[in-house]
């Protein structure tokens, strides 16, 4: 099963709420985790994360805590993933590397980098102002293609 962990769930939702509260100012890393029941320290390391790949900028002071770097249209969940869980690859052959105990006999390598890209594809288009729930759809709707992949022979 492909999943998110729950260190991206918890930076995805971090940053959409301070996209949807940018006009607010920074937001301290208490105040998000208290909006969504999530843990404090685990969320600040998450948002160190970020700040590190330059996704939020972190401000000091009375009125410190975390903005956007880039304006929300502009910044990919594929973009917040990778700065909290590293790459993305769905199975150890993908790697840098790409070596496993069955690399002279796999015949399924090429179809799952296939896949592996399809998915890295769809993460990029999907921008942190796209992340709205059902009812809101209707607002910002994003046209993704429903076939993410094609593998032939």
């Amino acid at each position: 099963m492909l999943k998110l962990t729950k260190k991206a769930d918890y930076g995805l939702m971090a940053m959409k709420h301070l996209a949807e509260h940018a006009q607010d100012g920074a937001c301290s890393a208490k105040d998000v985790a208290e909006s969504y029941g999530i843990p404090p320290e685990a969320l600040a390391k998450i948002m160190q994360r970020l700040v590190k790949a330059g996704l939020l900028v972190s401000q000091h002071g009375t009125h410190g805590g975390y903005t956007l770097a880039r304006s929300a249209e502009t910044i990919s969940a594929f973009e917040v993933i990778r700065a909290i869980d590293g790459p993305l690859f769905i199975t150890s052959c993908i790697t840098v590397r790409g070596e496993c105990d069955q690399t002279d006999r796999c015949t399924i390598r090429e179809p799952l980098r296939r896949v592996n890209d399809s998915i890295e594809q769809v993460l990029r288009r999907i921008k942190i102002s796209h992340m709205k729930e059902e009812d809101d759809v209707h607002e910002h709707h994003v046209e993704m293609k429903t076939e993410l992949v094609r593998i032939r022979n």
